[in-house]
């Protein structure tokens, strides 16, 4: 193989923030930027960590993992479910054609790797990993390694979503610190074909910090004491990024990249509170204030539709023969769920103006898509707006609070990418795919797995003269 390649993950990156607007804050990574290629990388639909970094890692698109998110219906049952672990991803990723090549991996915290399976390498899993009494790491003899480098290593902030902005801030800055320790430590002392690893930090803070920073958040107080707390890690992580180069060779292509970025979040739409003054969700009993609907259980028998709450809305028919109480008439289902999506498209904001919403059927997006998809992809108000799945209580249908605890930002359809190292031409600025990003790896390690992947190697643009 005639190079290596480090990849640094930094989950949630904004590109508009770290190549354009903090860009001479941040002298690593614009020092990257000036030698090589960067800009935009658009992700998959939906948008979010899970599945994104798998698709990444794969080339594949959520339709062809079956993945469309952290939970997923494993059949049509109105309760069968399964949350993406690491083995409901059954297409190789990077670090499994490499090792099929007889290259080494460092795999460290890429999230779709809990529990973690065998590769030629040293895989430490993903921040879904319980606890640390779990088997999180391949060899399992590498977890009294990692104990004697870092301590107590922390694959994730306890509670991202507090109003505790201060004990968050801690949070973050431990992890971090502690998962670039040991990617030093992995990156000096294994051998590597291919390093890759994804910090979780830039995600939480901006889910944490952005009204704080952004003037055009609805809830932005200005000369607040964590206007630059966002920033402040940004140029804590550049450094740590420097630390972490000093580990790759003169042969190494280093790549940077987020699965997504990151934009204010205006409110939620509640969904299923909409299906149901709609008379498209007949619940049990009549929600006492603010519920789930566990809570209040469903009358499938009256039910024609349901949704769930997340960065963006899965809304699910019940479909005769189809559903085990489905009342959606098997030759009515594209009429209902056009009509559905027209209605859902129309929800204004909370000032009863239109957002840009998109509803997508997931064979537009996928093609033949694998699992059990949902029957619409919503994504509210360009992501400036996220589903909420609560119904009852006194909000209407728009709320400007978050189901599951504070919440300042939601997910932006582009992340970002920085190449550079030997053979890569300071190209500049250029937009790719995330589907783009395994096939430029490979190409870059002479691995002949090109016709398997969904997106292109960025190769040739990237060494052209």
């Amino acid at each position: 193989m005639p190079r290596k390649v480090m990849l640094i993950g930094l989950d949630c990156a904004e590109p508009s923030l770290v190549l354009e607007r903090w860009r001479d804050e941040l002298p690593t990574l614009s020092g990257l930027m000036e030698r090589g290629s960067y800009g935009r990388l658009t992700s998959v639909i939906p948008p979010i960590t899970v599945p994104a970094w798998s698709c990444m890692m794969s080339s594949k698109t959520p339709g062809d993992l079956g993945v469309y998110g952290f939970r997923n219906r494993s059949d049509h049952t109105y309760d069968g479910g399964f949350i993406a672990m690491s083995d409901a991803i059954r297409e190789p990723r990077l670090w499994d054609l490499v090792t099929r090549a007889g290259g080494s991996s460092v795999v460290l915290s890429v999230p779709g790797t809990f529990p973690p399976r065998p590769l030629n390498g040293v895989m430490v899993s993903c921040f879904l990993t319980p606890s640390l009494e779990s088997k999180y790491t391949y060899p399992a003899s590498l977890r009294e390694e990692i104990e004697g480098v870092v301590g107590e290593y922390i694959f994730d902030t306890k509670d991202f979503r507090t109003h505790d902005k201060d004990y968050l801030l801690d949070q973050v800055y431990e992890m971090t610190d502690r998962r670039f320790q040991l990617a030093e430590h992995l990156a000096e002392t294994k051998p590597w074909t291919f390093f890759a690893m994804v910090e979780m930090g830039p995600d939480r803070m901006h889910h944490g910090f952005w009204k704080y920073m952004d003037p055009g958040h609805r809830k932005h107080e200005p000369g607040n004491r964590y206007e630059h707390a966002i920033l402040d890690y940004h140029r804590h992580v550049d450094g740590l990024i420097a630390g972490l180069l000093e580990h790759a060779d003169e042969d190494t292509v280093v790549f940077i990249v987020s699965d997504h970025g990151a934009k204010r979040l205006d409110g939620g739409i509640r969904i299923n509170e909409w299906l149901r003054r709609e008379g498209l969700l007949a619940t049990l009993a009549e929600p006492k204030g603010l519920s789930s609907l566990r809570d209040v259980g469903v009358d499938w028998s009256k039910t024609t539709a349901w949704g769930e709450g997340g960065y963006y809305a899965r809304v699910f028919l019940n479909v005769e023969g189809r559903e085990p109480e489905g009342v959606i008439p098997q030759d009515e289902y594209e009429s209902v769920r056009d009509d559905l999506a027209r209605r859902i498209a129309e929800i204004p904001d909370d000032a009863g103006n239109p957002i840009p919403t998109k509803a997508y059927k997931p064979e537009d997006l996928y093609g033949e898509p694998k699992g059990v998809a949902p029957d619409l992809i919503v994504v509210f108000g360009d992501l400036l707006w996220r589903s909420v799945g609560t119904i009852g209580g006194d909000e209407g249908i728009q709320t400007l609070e978050n189901d599951t605890g504070p919440d300042d930002a939601n997910h932006a359809q582009d992340g970002l990418y920085i190449v550079a190292g030997p053979g890569v031409e300071p190209r500049g600025h250029a937009d790719a795919h995330l589907l783009d990003i395994a096939p430029t790896v490979l190409e870059i390690l002479g691995i002949d797995e090109l016709g398997r992947m969904r997106g292109e190697s960025l190769l040739p643009q990237l060494t052209a003269r």
